[in-house]
C-alpha cells in the first residue's frame, strides 16, 4: 500500500501512535516511546514515496524493539535498576538492518529482568498484562512485543529467544514467534559466542510478516562466531505431501491437560490436510539437566559479577540463576554439552522420517502475571523456574528452528500457540509450511488468529503493573 501510494509512511505511524496512546494503559507493552524521531522518519519516508526513490522492503513500517536490544539515543534498561537510565549511542546490528531496510522504530517493548524468565515484569516498568485479559501474563521474555503486536500498536516487533522468549508470548498473545537457526539472525552481543542457546528472531501477526523481518535482521556480521548468512524469501509449500509428528509433550514435558486437550482438539481439525500425521516424539531423556547446565553458563557470561557486586538491585531469578550456575562443576558441564550432543543426535535420525514436528508452544494456559512463575502444573511441582519451558527448551537444545503460530482458543479463552519444528537449518521450509497452514486455517473461527478486545482495552483502568512484584 505505501509503495502503490494508498498509504502514507506518516499516516501509518500516527494510526500506531494513536493505538499506543489509546490502549498501552491497559497491558504496558511499550515501555521507551520514541515518537519525535519516528515522526522525522515517517515524513522522510513520504518524501521518499512521492519521488519515486527506490524503496527498501520494509519502507515506512513502524518497528517495535525488544527492550533488550540497543537503540541509538533511545533508553533501554534490560529490565534492571542497573540500567534505569542507560541510553546507548549505537544500534544492535539486528536493530541497524531492520532500520537499512526501511522499518521505523517507534519505541522499545517490556522484558523480565535481562530477559531471565517467562513473565515478563521487572522492577523499573513494571508487569506487562495480556492483551486478551490484563490479569494474565504475557509470558516472556519478549511479552512486551507479543502485546504491542496482538494490539496494534505496531506492525513488527523484535525478540529474543532462549527457552521459548518469543514463541511463549506468541503463543500467549495470539501472534506469530518465530525462532531461527543459531546464527541466522547475527547476535554480537552474545556473551558466549560459541553457544547457540539465545538467538534474536522476528515478531509479528502473520508468517509472511514475520519472514520479511527475518530477511531483514539476518546478513552477514563477523562480529557473530555463528552467523551462517542470509536467509531465503518465503516460499509456497505443498502440505499434502508433508511427513508429520505430533506430540503433545515431547515425553517428559509437563503440559497441563487444557493444553493436551487443545492440541488434540485443533489438531483433529486439519490432520487430513498432510500425508501422515503419527503421533511421535524424538526421545528426549536428559534435556532437563542439560539445559538447566548450559543455561547457566550463558547466564553466568553475561551476568556473574552483577549479583556479588549489586546485590540489592538484582532480582530473584538473576540471583537465582548465578547461584545455581557456580553449583555446577566442570563434570556438570561436560555431561551437559554430551547430554546436548546425543539429542542432537536423536533428532537428526527422528527428522530421518518426518518433515516437521507439531507441538503446543507452551505447556499451560495463560496465569495471573503476579505469580513469578508456575510452581506447579495440574498439581504438580515444577522442577525449577523455568520447567514449564520445556516444549520449547527441548527444541532450543537441538538448534532447531521453531515457529508459534496462532490456532484459535482454548477452553479457557485464551490464545493457543501450535508449535512448528523444523528440520536442521531448515528455516526457509519451516516458514513455508507455517504460511501455507496458515492460510488453511484463517478461514475457520476455531483455528484463525484470534484477536483481542481493542475497544474493551481503551474503556479499561491503568494496569496496577507493580502489584504483587517480588
Amino acid at each position: 500500500m505505501i509503495g502503490a501510494r494508498k498509504l502514507a509512511p506518516t499516516e501509518l505511524l500516527e494510526s500506531c501512535i494513536g493505538r499506543i496512546e489509546a490502549v498501552d494503559h491497559a497491558v504496558n507493552a511499550i515501555v521507551a516511546r520514541d515518537f519525535a524521531r519516528a515522526r522525522k522518519a515517517a515524513a522522510a519516508a513520504d518524501e521518499a514515496v512521492t519521488h519515486g526513490d527506490a524503496l527498501p522492503p520494509l519502507h515506512g513500517l513502524p518497528l517495535a524493539v525488544k527492550d533488550l536490544e540497543p537503540t541509538a539515543g533511545l533508553r533501554i534498561t534490560w529490565g534492571s535498576p542497573l540500567f534505569r537510565d542507560h541510553v546507548p549511542d549505537v544500534d544492535q546490528g539486528a536493530v541497524a538492518r531492520a532500520r537499512a531496510a526501511g522499518a521505523i522504530v517507534v519505541g522499545k517493548t517490556n522484558v523480565p529482568e535481562f530477559g531471565l524468565g517467562a513473565n515478563t515484569r521487572n522492577a523499573v516498568y513494571g508487569a506487562t498484562g495480556n492483551p486478551f485479559n490484563p490479569q494474565l501474563s504475557a509470558a516472556g521474555s519478549s511479552g512486551g512485543s507479543a502485546v504491542a503486536l496482538a494490539t496494534g500498536m505496531a506492525p513488527l516487533a523484535t525478540g529474543s529467544d532462549t527457552g521459548g522468549s518469543l514463541r511463549n508470548p506468541a503463543a500467549f498473545c495470539g501472534i506469530v514467534g518465530f525462532r531461527p537457526s543459531p546464527g541466522l539472525v547475527p547476535n554480537e552481543r552474545r556473551a558466549v559466542g560459541a553457544s547457540g542457546l539465545a538467538v534474536l528472531g522476528p515478531m509479528a501477526r502473520t508468517v509472511p510478516d514475520v519472514a520479511m523481518l527475518l530477511v531483514a535482521m539476518s546478513g552477514d556480521d563477523d562480529r557473530d562466531m555463528l552467523n551462517q548468512g542470509r536467509t531465503t524469501s518465503l516460499t509456497d509449500y505443498d502440505l499434502s505431501g508433508l511427513r508429520v509428528a505430533i506430540s503433545e509433550d515431547f515425553g517428559f514435558a509437563p503440559t497441563a491437560g487444557i493444553v493436551r486437550e487443545t492440541f488434540r482438539s485443533k489438531i483433529s481439525l486439519f490432520r487430513h490436510l498432510f500425508a501422515r500425521c503419527d503421533e511421535a516424539t524424538p526421545d528426549c531423556a536428559g534435556a532437563d539437566e542439560a539445559f538447566a547446565v548450559l543455561r547457566a553458563i550463558d547466564v553466568l557470561g553475561a551476568h556473574r559479577v552483577k549479583v556479588p557486586e549489586h546485590p540489592d538491585l538484582c532480582g530473584p531469578n538473576l540471583r537465582a540463576n548465578v547461584e545455581e550456575g557456580l553449583r555446577y562443576s566442570a563434570l556438570d558441564v561436560a555431561r551437559a554439552f554430551a547430554a546436548q550432543t546425543v539429542l542432537y543426535q536423536r533428532w537428526q535420525a527422528f527428522f530421518a522420517d518426518y518433515d516437521v514436528i507439531l507441538s503446543p508452544a507452551i505447556t499451560i494456559s495463560p496465569r495471573p502475571w503476579s505469580e513469578l512463575y508456575p510452581a506447579e502444573i495440574d498439581g504438580k511441582p515444577t522442577l525449577n523456574y523455568f520447567h514449564w519451558l520445556a516444549l520449547a527448551y527441548a527444541v532450543t537444545l537441538v538448534g532447531r528452528p521453531a515457529l508459534s503460530l496462532p490456532v484459535g482458543l482454548d477452553a479457557a479463552g485464551m490464545p493457543f500457540g501450535l508449535q512448528i519444528v523444523g528440520p536442521r537449518h531448515g528455516d526457509a521450509k519451516t516458514l513455508a509450511v507455517a504460511a501455507a497452514l496458515e492460510r488453511e486455517l484463517a478461514g475457520d473461527d476455531r483455528t484463525c488468529r484470534p484477536r483481542p478486545d481493542i475497544a474493551a482495552l481503551t474503556r479499561m483502568r491503568p494496569l496496577d503493573k507493580m502489584a504483587g512484584l517480588i
